[in-house]
């Protein structure tokens, strides 16, 4: 089942003509998150042919305009495609008002419920949970109350191993307690361990995003571990002054953090519209944490 991230930007506040500010898609077993939603967010969404009605579920890490200006021209478009689905906004609460005001302003009834779901970002909480995928935010430091957001994949059932259901039948209404765990008492008494009846299913999966912080280790709990962190790396190292006046990160900033969370692959972002060739920035990284990969828009990573 498909767990992948789709850069649709990766600069900072100002783009550039080939790089577009900060927005992701999170694609999890077909579900899709967009994560952050700057200024010609939809563009993206088109240009690398996401299918826009698939889009349920929208989160924002921060009222910094490059991180959800786009965000009214997203929704406006669903109504206008005439949306029947609802969409679920999650966000700080000043979020609800500027939209409140811009639908108001045009006199705007939307085709579609949108429900607006209130985030505290000084506080880790789980904001949405289902049978796949549980979120769950965090702090981060910034010059405004910012949160980063991790996405744990649930645990799949165990997998009957199809051997066995040659040799022992089964009743297909014990199926479902086989797979959670249980082991297996045929009608002549004879028990059947689980660990003979099932296969481990695929480990879970994991994906952070940590954009728009200074260094903060702090956020290290959060994320321990990960199969995939994105971390802003707004600067090279030579501009860690710049980066720690205006709250964000250089490169080997976001590198240690990687080290010291034991993640398995690292992806920065966030640059700079000084830096025009990014590979100097990659360099300085790899030299921290090896495993580290440039965020470029249109590319996809994949979590197997």
């Amino acid at each position: 089942m498909k767990f992948s991230i789709t850069i649709l930007g990766c600069n900072s506040a100002i783009p550039t003509l080939h790089r577009n500010p900060s927005a992701q898609i999170l694609n999890v077993h077909e579900s899709l998150f967009l994560i952050d939603c700057a200024e010609g967010t939809q563009i993206q969404l088109l240009k690398y042919k996401i299918r826009l009605q698939r889009i349920n579920h929208i989160l924002i890490s921060h009222l910094h305009g490059d991180h959800y200006f786009g965000l009214i021209g997203l929704l406006s478009s669903f109504h206008l495609l005439g949306r029947k689905n609802e969409i679920h906004v999650y966000a700080q609460e000043a979020l609800k008002k500027i939209l409140d005001i811009q639908l108001l302003a045009s006199e705007t009834k939307l085709t579609y419920p949108l429900i607006f779901h209130p985030i505290n970002p000084e506080v880790h909480e789980n904001i949405f949970e289902d049978d796949k995928l549980c979120i769950n935010t965090f702090p981060v430091k910034h010059s405004i109350p910012t949160c980063g957001f991790l996405f744990k994949e649930k645990q799949a059932e165990r997998n009957i191993r199809k051997e066995i259901l040659s040799q022992i039948k089964i009743p297909y209404s014990e199926f479902d307690k086989i797979k959670k765990g249980a082991d297996y008492i045929s009608p002549k008494g004879v028990i059947y361990k689980n660990a003979d009846l099932t296969l481990d299913p695929p480990p879970s999966r994991s994906y952070a995003y940590c954009t728009d912080t200074c260094y903060y280790e702090q956020i290290i709990p959060h994320i321990k571990d990960v199969d995939l962190l994105y971390h802003e790396a707004t600067f090279m190292q030579n501009k860690a002054k710049s980066a720690s006046e205006k709250f964000h990160s250089t490169t080997k900033d976001a590198a240690t953090i990687a080290k010291k969370a034991n993640v398995k692959k690292l992806v920065i972002g966030h640059y700079s519209s000084r830096y025009d060739d990014l590979e100097p920035l990659l360099s300085e990284a790899k030299n921290e944490f090896p495993n580290t990969y440039l965020a470029e828009d249109g590319k996809v990573f994949e979590i197997d």
